[in-house]
C-alpha cells in the first residue's frame, strides 16, 4: 500500500493500492525521478476520472481536495 498525505500539513489523505498508484504515476507529471509529490486541481481529478481512474481513487482525491482550488500531495511506500 502507498500512503498519500497533504504535503504542506502532512495530513493523512489515505492509502491507495499499487494499481491505483501506478495509474497516478502514469497520468501525472513528475518533475524528476526522485519526485514524491503531485499537484492536484479539480480539473486534474476530472481528467483522471475521464481517463478511467478507479472510482475509489477519484473519491479519495476529491475528498482530500474538498473546497480548495488545489492541493499538493506526497506519497510514501511502506
Amino acid at each position: 500500500m502507498i500512503t498519500l498525505r497533504e504535503k504542506a500539513s502532512n495530513r493523512l489523505i489515505g492509502q491507495v493500492t499499487e494499481e491505483q498508484f501506478q495509474f497516478l504515476n502514469d497520468h501525472l507529471e513528475e518533475e524528476s525521478e526522485n519526485d514524491d509529490d503531485y499537484f492536484l486541481t479539480p480539473d486534474t481529478i476530472d481528467m483522471l476520472a475521464d481517463d478511467g481512474a478507479d472510482e475509489a481513487l477519484v473519491e479519495l482525491l476529491r475528498n482530500a481536495l474538498g473546497e480548495k482550488d488545489d492541493l499538493e500531495i506526497r506519497w510514501e511506500k511502506k
